[in-house]
This record gives structure tokens, sequence and C-alpha cells, in this order.
């Protein structure tokens, strides 16, 4: 299936939390906290923001290692060690912080704020809003998407697990620990769904199988035991006790818990046999089209409705597709040399050093770093996304990992605008851009994929333009791909936003001559299985093109690429009305 996705670059986002990043307990958070809040009162914000991070980023021990490398310079000496709670019990608690912030919140006066923690008033308010529409569609989440989901991402967070120190081997080893539990609440959610016709469709449940099968199928292999066995060499501690400890911990908890995941989802299946269960998109649930528009927002960080982003997907379709017929007039060879062109830069490190050099002209120059390619483990292929980046901790910009699918067999330029997507001036850049802001920490635990998705693809399209290609051909393909990433965020749209079936779909493609029956029923499945995932990258694209034209018309002359990249970088990842609003005169 994932030959119908490579044009994609999937940014790595692990759910291990139930709602955005409310996962702690309930009860009064002014109290708990301790802050005196103030009307107007500005450090009683900040205040309240500091130890709003310190709640949320250590209720997940994984999300506060990717974060911080030093815990202790933000005031976190002790934390428990956990990979997050799935319950209803800690869906409902999480309800309840909600609201306990929204009071919070209410108590302080953005308009007697400097601007920077005004807009972060106006971030947190708005995302607590959203998490609170879906309070009561708790059943409908999904922590085991074939493609995005925790059985496939896990591993490859916890490869990534960097060392600092001795301490977070001991925190690494005990997270191996809670695997089986983890996954033991994953299917008691799994069988609550089931039990309320909400279950996944009978194909995703065989991926997740099937990922699994090929994840544990070398148990004495696993790619878990090598990693841990470089990570730990450049460290001064009785490392062969660690790593004992470690074959113990994947021998006796990780290759079981992947085990019980397998034998949870066969049950679930066999408890299933013989009934009739929703194969389609969430439309055709109960509340499924509400869940939607939840997922819609709090994915795309736009303020358009379902069916507004259906009008500007059209739009811009037409217009990508006008833009290339125009330029296949001028020169009507470039339909023949767009299928059969040669690219012969395709090592990774010299394609992201040329795009360095090429992006100077129109993006801020990034701090120094350093970054490395690394390959998905076989195992992992054939369920990972075609390319990744990790995001790096917000007080150490230094350790960028971009990850390559081998499988994925990149041709022509599609490597080099996959890593334009990832790295320069992509998600790489961006990160390491927000990072160097000197944001308050909370910033960190904010924003949308929309933002982060919608700008990689954004520069995306840029980089056709970087690429070294004869005159017009550059041009041609972008209008392609975007014409596209349209389709398919159109399609996403269709299928659950208005009940597409698959032969809504299928006739739908039709219009574009794309009728292959076995590529546009994986494409279905794939769409089914992740509601909205194609939004964060093509709404989100949308939006940056349409604040780039409003920004065009409000500077006139004073406008230019450099500036526009300039102040987005400044201003860092949030919803994009949030961004309008903040954005400079």
């Amino acid at each position: 299936m994932k030959k119908i996705i490579q044009y994609l670059a999937v940014c790595l986002c692990l759910f291990l939390c139930l709602g955005a990043i409310y996962s702690g307990q309930a009860g009064g958070l002014l109290s708990v906290l301790g802050v005196q809040t103030g009307k107007g009162d500005q450090q009683a914000f900040v205040e309240y923001l500091d130890q709003l991070f310190r709640e949320e980023i250590t209720a997940n021990t994984i999300n506060l290692h990717y974060t911080l490398k030093n815990p202790k310079q933000y005031g976190i000496k002790e934390y428990p060690i956990s990979l997050g709670q799935i319950s209803q019990e800690n869906s409902i608690a999480a309800v309840a912080i909600l609201e306990n912030m929204q009071a919070a919140l209410a108590e302080f006066d953005p308009d007697q704020m400097d601007e920077e923690y005004a807009m972060i008033h106006d971030m947190l308010k708005d995302e607590i809003q959203t998490e609170i529409s879906a309070a009561q569609l708790y059943l409908y989440q999904e922590p085991l998407r074939p493609s995005t989901g925790v059985a496939g991402e896990l591993p490859v967070l916890l490869a990534e697990y960097t060392f600092y120190g001795e301490r977070d081997i001991q925190d690494y080893l005990a997270l191996l620990r809670q695997l089986p539990d983890y996954y033991a609440q994953v299917l008691e959610l799994e069988q609550k769904k089931a039990d309320a016709g909400l279950f996944m469709p009978e194909y995703a449940a065989r991926e997740i199988i099937d990922q699994c099968e090929n994840f544990v199928k070398d148990k004495e292999n696993n790619y878990l035991l090598d990693t841990f066995v470089d990570k730990v060499q450049s460290l001064e501690v009785d490392r062969e006790a660690y790593i004992q400890q470690n074959e113990a911990a994947v021998t006796e908890a990780v290759i079981p818990a992947y085990e019980l995941l397998i034998a949870g989802m066969k049950e679930i299946l066999k408890g299933l046999e013989g009934q009739e269960w929703n194969q389609q998109g969430l439309y055709h649930l109960p509340q499924g089209r509400e869940y939607y528009e939840y997922l819609v927002k709090s994915y795309t960080g736009s303020g358009m409705t379902v069916e507004e982003m259906q009008q500007a997907a059209k739009v811009r379709r037409a217009y990508d597709m006008s833009e290339a017929a125009k330029l296949i007039r001028e020169d009507p060879k470039l339909l023949t040399v767009s299928t059969s062109y040669s690219f012969a830069l395709q090592d990774p490190v010299a394609i992201l050093e040329q795009l360095q050099e090429k992006m100077s002209a129109d993006f801020p120059a990034p701090p120094d770093t350093s970054y490395s390619i690394k390959y998905v483990h076989p195992s992992l292929e054939a369920h990972l996304a075609p390319a990744f980046y990790l995001a790096v901790p917000i007080d150490d910009i230094s350790q960028n990992a971009i990850y390559i699918n081998g499988s994925s067999n990149y041709q022509k330029m599609k490597l080099y605008t996959t890593l334009a997507h990832e790295g320069f001036p992509g998600h790489l850049y961006q990160n390491i851009m927000e990072r160097s802001q000197d944001f308050l920490p909370i910033r960190s635990l904010l924003g949308t994929s929309g933002y982060s998705e919608g700008w990689a693809t954004y520069v995306e399209m840029i980089s056709y333009g970087y690429a070294e290609l004869q005159p017009g051909l550059g041009k041609l393909l972008m209008h392609d791909q975007s014409a596209l990433l349209s389709l398919y965020a159109t399609a996403d749209l269709g299928i659950h936003g208005e009940g597409w079936s698959l032969e809504d779909m299928m006739a739908f493609f039709g219009e574009y001559q794309i009728t292959d029956q076995q590529v546009l029923r994986d494409i279905y499945q794939l769409i089914v299985e992740e509601p909205a995932h194609y939004l964060k990258y093509y709404i989100g694209y949308l939006e940056f093109l349409s604040l780039k034209e409003e920004t065009q018309k409000k500077w006139g002359e004073e406008y230019s690429d450099y500036r526009f990249h300039e102040a987005l970088m400044e201003l860092g990842p949030a919803q994009f009305e949030i961004l309008r609003k903040y954005f400079p005169d």
C-alpha cells in the first residue's frame, strides 16, 4: 500500500495521551498549580504557564524526554515513569482539567499583556475549546492507526531514545517494562469500541496484526537490542549489566506486549465474525461527522469548515491544472520530458547541502546544527511513512535525525523534494528556528500538525524551483504534485465528511483519468484508516498560500519572500487565524 503514498513525507507524531496535551489528573488546577491569578497580571500568567508546562510534560515520559534534554533546568527533578493512560476514567479526568484550565485562562486579560503572551493565551484558549468539543467522543479515538499509530511509531521512538546519562537508561528500561500494561489498555479501548459498533474496519485490523507480526518475527535480532548497544557505548556506566537488562526487557516485556496486541486484535475479530460493522468513513458512524469535524480542526488549525475546505481544494486544483496546461501549450515537449527526465542528485547529504545553499536567498539563515540520515528498520518498512523527521529537544538542537524508508524506491527528484519537506527548509529547519526564538516552554506543547505539515508541504513545492531542471519542468512537476495532493484531500473530505463510498471515490478519481481499481481501493482504505490525515498537509499548505497572498497585498512593494518567511519564523507555530491576528502589518 505504501507505494500509493510515496509522495507524502510524514512527520512522526506519537499518540500516547488521550487528548492533545491534557493528560494529568483531575482536580482544581489553580490550587494544584499554586498560582495566584489576577486580571492583567502578566507575571502571574507566565508563572501559570511554566507550572502548566511542568504538569503536562511530566505526564508522559517519552514526551518529556523528546522535549527536554535537561529537565532539571526547567524545575523538574522527579517525575513518574509513564507511557500515559488510556481509559475512560482518564478521559473524564482530562475533561475536568480542560474545564479548570478554561476557568483559569478567564482570570487573565490578554489585552493587558505583551503580544507574545497574549498570543499564547489565544492559542491555549482555542486548543482547550477544540478538545472540549470532542469530550464525549472517547470511543471514537483510534491509537492503532496502521500508518501513524502507536504499534508502528513507538518502536522508532524507543530506538531513537537518546541516552544523555544513566538516568535516561533507567527511564528507558522502565518504559519497556510498561509496554504490556499499556497495550492491555489499548486493547481494552478497542474491545469497548467493538462492543459499541465503532471498531476499525476489518482490513485495518489485519494490517495492525501484520505490522505487529513483522516486528516480533525475528525475536533474537529485534532492532531494539542493537540500538541499545550502540547508544550505551559512549557512557561511563556498567554497560554489560545494562545490556543484559535491556535484553531481558525486550524478551520479557516488549515482545510479549506485541504478542498480546496480536492475540487481542485476533480475538476481537473472532468475536465480530458473522457481524456487520462499518467498513467506510467516519460519516457512517452515529457521531462520526461530529468527530471528523473535531479532527479536522485539531489537525489542521484552520478556521475553515469542511465545506469551505472542499471549495478551497477545488479552486486550487483548477488553478494548478490550468497552469500546468499553460506550460505544456507554451512548450509541448514538457509533457514527454515530465515522465522521461533524469535527476542525478540522489545522495541525501548532497541534496540537503544543495537545498541549504539554494534557500539562502528566500529564508533566514538557521542556527548551526547537525543532523544524521538514518534508515527505517526492515521490520517496519511496510507500515511506516516514506520518510520522517524526529524533532529535537527545545534545549538542544544538535541531534536531528531524518529517517528514510528504504522500501520507498525513490526515483527522479522524489528524494529531493522529500528531503526538502523533512529537512531544509522543511521540518528540521522550522523546528530549529522555533527552538532558537527563546519562546516560553509551553509553546512546545501548542500548535497544530496543520502548521508543521502545511509548512513542510509549502516549502516542498518551493523546492521544485531549486532543483536544476530544464526551464518550465520544475513548475510543471510542482503543479502536478499540488493537484495530486488536492485529490487526496478532497477524497478525505468526501469519505469522512460526506459519506463517499468506494464507488463514489472511484468516480471522482475517474474524472481525472485515474482508473486503476486496485490502486483506488488501496487509497480508499488508507483514507478510511487515517481520517483527516491528508488535510494536515494540503489544507495547511493552502493556508500558507492564503496568508502569503494576504501579506503580499498588505505589504505591497515592501513584500519579499525572505521577509514573509522571517515573520513566520519569529511568530512560531500557531493556529492559522491566530497567525493572521498577530502577523506584522
